[in-house]
């Protein structure tokens, strides 16, 4: 039987449907230095052009054997569309991420301009998605911040918290506005043809959050965007996850994704075999910092705890040790060719 292509791989993965071997992918960015490099331009050039936007991924992906590719590699997209602003360093060398450069002072000067879907960079963004869907070759992978998230790029996320208490229809208002937006561009995502959707609500561990501000806060509106979204939808959270894993995958994605913090066995205990587990090495840690021979035996603990794909935790930091990336993508290839608790082979 031929193999499948990445393409094929990781659709019929997200559909958990028999695979030939656990695909090599993410939900969040991956573009690496070596692409950059070899298309001759500056990280800071990469953001602003669609054309930039997938060439990146697309040859990040071909010089290492990953199975998708992702885009937007910054979290500045909405925000600036919203009317934020944005500083894209471009003048800059090395690797600097776009930042939203102001916030609003308070809940109530939250205004979003009607038309920002169609403002800044969002069409950028679209194009980039289209010239990768329409290419075929990889699994295409659209990712948005959840209303949280979000939120805490465009106000400081104490006014959140301590609003909670003490305004918190203002609070549950600004909530719901966050929501619409997270809910109107992941579908306009979807439209595009993305073979997966990540919601990436990063923010809302348990380092920041108590369990119970976690039901309160995040649990109503994640609930009321993956009902919105078509699968396959997956949730993604950084930091400290083991408290609410239950309420997590009471939200209604079809996958999860969690950070070097969770414990992957109790997890997988927790959810069963029918939902997908996805992660959870460190990125930085593991690609930019280990040495290659370290690699294996991160991956493989990943593999050996009840994934069903090795994701990194977070984006991978661009400036990756090619021989760690290597070494991750073939301890994947080596070791994914058996079932793993909710993908079966064929």
């Amino acid at each position: 039987m031929a193999a499948m292509t990445p393409k094929e791989r990781v659709k019929k993965f997200m559909k958990r449907e028999p695979v030939d071997t656990m695909p090599i992918f993410s939900g969040m960015g991956m573009v690496t230095v070596q692409a950059i490099n070899k298309m001759g331009i500056r990280f800071a050039e990469v953001h602003g052009s669609p054309d930039y936007l997938a060439k990146s991924a697309t040859l990040s992906a071909d010089i290492f054997g990953f199975d998708s590719v992702i885009v937007p590699y910054d979290m500045c997209t909405i925000p600036e569309a919203m009317g934020r602003g944005c500083s894209t360093y471009a003048n800059a060398e090395g690797i600097l991420y776009p930042t939203v450069p102001t916030k609003w002072e308070n809940l109530d000067a939250a205004d979003i301009n009607p038309d920002w879907a169609s403002k800044a960079r969002m069409p950028v963004v679209e194009e980039a998605l289209k010239k990768l869907v329409s290419e075929g070759k990889y699994g295409v992978g659209g990712w948005v911040l959840g209303p949280f998230t979000l939120g805490g790029q465009v106000i400081e996320l104490d006014l959140l918290l301590k609003g909670i208490k003490k305004e918190a229809d203002k609070v549950q208002a600004f909530m719901k506005k966050m929501t619409s937006v997270v809910i109107d561009v992941a579908k306009r995502y979807q439209s595009l043809g993305v073979d997966y959707m990540t919601i990436r609500e990063m923010g809302s561990g348990t380092d920041l959050l108590s369990p119970r501000m976690w039901k309160q806060l995040i649990q109503p509106y994640l609930r009321e965007i993956f009902e919105a979204l078509e699968s396959p939808k997956v949730l993604h959270i950084c930091g400290g996850t083991d408290l609410i894993v239950e309420m997590m995958n009471d939200c209604g994605a079809d996958a999860l994704s969690f950070d070097q913090k969770n414990n992957l066995v109790e997890t997988r205990k927790k959810i069963g075999n029918d939902v997908i587990l996805l992660g959870n090495f460190d990125p930085y840690g593991t690609l930019c910092q280990k040495e290659a021979s370290e690699v294996p035996a991160v991956i493989k603990g990943c593999i050996d705890a009840g994934v069903d794909a090795v994701w990194p935790g977070c984006d991978i930091w661009p400036d990756v040790k090619p021989e760690n990336v290597e070494a991750w993508v073939n301890t994947v290839r080596e070791l994914g060719k058996q079932p793993s608790p909710a993908v079966g082979r064929l």
